[in-house]
């Protein structure tokens, strides 16, 4: 593993976690350092939403702990786990469909202490120019580029310090995807941490820090992110050939 000057924003120590008697990851140890982009990579079912779950409350912890700016959070609330100031934005976007862009923005405002919701709503529709332009628009009649916006919009309402997108690229046509790339790097530059699952390789590599490749619910590599794309168990992964227990890059 390369060096840490400081010690990790969020901290994975032997953990293990599933759904109900459902094992899904076993013995997980991951670090985000603040103002790191840290990306997840593995094949379907390889356990990387679970991974966000467990960080979120979602999937219980079996074993191990999860560590937030210090704090213990192992088997925190949802709701907890986002005062604490992290936020998660699920594969699938799931916005409220039903609702407006304002509504949805509305609807994720927690009022951690910081900046009001206008501050927190300008610095959306700054970001999104889009979101400002369809503020009054039904989320169900946006397109799926529009929609994911929406989605990482609703997480930043939470003013977190470190935010988990899970495949905010996945159905985006290559032109949105690269504009959400921006938009991570950007948040990263302005002091964020970042927790990054995501199926487009190429693309989270480019954009990342440090990475882990899980499979089958095991960490198999990890290390620098430029130097992950040459490694051949990384291809071995994605297509169906043996990984090693354990490399550090």
């Amino acid at each position: 593993m390369t060096s840490k000057t400081s010690a990790p924003l969020l901290r994975l120590a032997g953990l293990s976690s599933g759904y109900g008697r459902v094992g899904v990851l076993t013995d997980i140890s991951l670090e985000v350092d603040p103002q790191e982009i840290v990306v997840v990579l593995g094949p379907n079912g390889a356990g990387k939403t679970t991974l966000l779950n467990s960080i979120s409350g979602v999937a219980r912890a079996t074993a191990g702990t999860i560590t937030f700016d210090g704090r213990d959070i192992t088997g925190a609330r949802p709701e907890a786990v986002v005062r604490m100031g992290l936020a998660h934005c699920p594969e699938g976007r799931q916005i409220f469909q039903r609702l407006t862009v304002e509504e949805n923005l509305i609807a994720a405002h927690i009022g951690r202490g910081g900046k009001s919701f206008e501050a927190l709503r300008e610095d959306a529709f700054e970001m999104f120019p889009i979101l400002k332009e369809r503020r009054n628009s039904m989320a169900s009649r946006m397109s799926g580029g529009q929609q994911q916006m929406l989605a990482v919009a609703r997480a930043l309402m939470a003013e977190p310090r470190l935010l988990m997108l899970d495949e905010p690229s996945l159905g985006l046509a290559p032109l949105i995807a690269h504009q959400i790339f921006r938009i991570i790097l950007d948040l990263s530059k302005d002091g964020m941490s970042i927790l990054l699952v995501e199926q487009n390789v190429q693309l989270a590599l480019e954009c990342g820090d440090y990475a882990y490749l899980l499979n089958t619910g095991r960490v198999r590599l990890h290390g620098d992110a430029r130097e992950m794309a040459e490694h051949s168990a990384l291809g071995d992964a994605y297509l169906g050939g043996a990984t090693p227990d354990v490399i550090h890059s």
